[in-house]
């Protein structure tokens, strides 16, 4: 029996086929959903920020991109996937406020969370097979774990299947 398992934000979780995985407004956030299609084992992380290194208070490895994605992947390879299989899917990662003519980068959260989570996750090796990220709008995604579709939806800009 499929069970649909909420991921809050700075959260994480990880599942075997025929579960779903969803989290719940991703603004400047990104959701990072990965999945070995072998095993049909799911993960995902909703990360607030992209760098743990840069913020005192830390302790919460799923709130970073750096942290989270190292967490997620070693959760996955506990309940049976195999790193070189994995691929990821991501979205989020909105310009939800407008500052303006400000070109200071520090206000562009979700654009830096976007560059953080590809950065990491080509590090790992994990090929990004599609995403959906900027604008300045919000999300909800759903991870299907036994198919690996990532379901986006969005408040006038539809539903979208990546």
């Amino acid at each position: 029996m499929q069970e649909i398992i909420k991921v809050g934000m700075a959260d994480l979780k990880v599942v075997k086929s025929p579960n779903v995985l969803t989290t719940l407004g991703l603004g400047s956030c990104i959701g990072i959903a990965l999945y070995d299609r072998h095993t049909k084992i799911a993960g995902l992380a909703h990360i607030m920020l992209p760098d743990s290194a840069q913020i005192k208070n830390n302790m919460n490895k799923a709130k970073f991109a750096d942290t989270g994605i190292e967490l997620l992947i070693e959760q996955m390879i506990v309940l049976g996937c195999s790193k070189s299989r994995l691929t990821a899917k991501i979205a989020g990662g909105s310009q939800m406020f407008n500052f303006g003519n400000s070109n200071n980068d520090i206000m562009k959260i979700g654009y830096r969370n976007a560059v953080a989570t590809k950065e990491i996750l080509s590090k790992y090796n994990i090929p990004i097979v599609s995403e959906d990220t900027g604008g300045n709008y919000g999300r909800t995604i759903e991870l299907y774990s036994d198919t690996g579709t990532l379901v986006v939806k969005t408040i006038g800009h539809g539903i979208k299947e990546i």
